[in-house]
């Protein structure tokens, strides 16, 4: 269950009324190992501090693995999408992500959520550049697990 309700836009063009308006936060999800060793498999970055447990119980602080970080930054959209709904949904792109950090590791079997804020909605030739600023919070934790500014472009129909 969610803390705050879902934020309802219209049409991708109500970001420009919405500009400081905070979403989340969403959900807690579950980071375990199965998950990170599925990134893991789909990427190739097999490090051992993301799939040795054996080796992170004797090595790592909290001994636990930890989760890539690209894993926690690919879970945004799938997050994002619980808290913003769109009623009439037209063509977007992915313009990037800007500031990207990562502040504190996810440790395996650690419970992420994210909140942010919708902090641009500029007027462009292609259509709308939207910012919005993503934060992932770990439980536990008052750093955040990861902290970036995500760009999107939506295009006028």
């Amino acid at each position: 269950m969610m803390d705050s309700p879902v934020l309802t836009l219209h049409s991708p063009h109500d970001y420009a009324d919405l500009v400081g308006t905070g979403f989340g936060p969403g959900r807690w999800m579950l980071i375990d190992q199965p998950l990170i060793d599925r990134f893991a498999e789909t990427t190739g970055d097999d490090a051992w501090f993301h799939l040795d447990v054996e080796r992170a119980q004797r090595e790592l602080p909290g001994g636990r693995t930890i989760a890539h970080g690209l894993l926690t930054l690919s879970l945004i959209p799938g997050l994002l999408y619980e808290l913003i709904k769109f009623e009439h949904v037209g063509r977007a792109l992915s313009y990037g992500y800007d500031r990207l950090r990562f502040p504190v590791p996810v440790p395996e079997g650690g419970r992420i959520r994210l909140r942010g804020r919708i902090s641009g909605a500029e007027r462009r030739e292609a259509g709308l550049f939207v910012t919005l600023e993503c934060v992932v919070e770990l439980e536990g934790t008052e750093k955040p697990a990861l902290v970036t500014n995500m760009l999107e472009l939506i295009f006028d129909e």
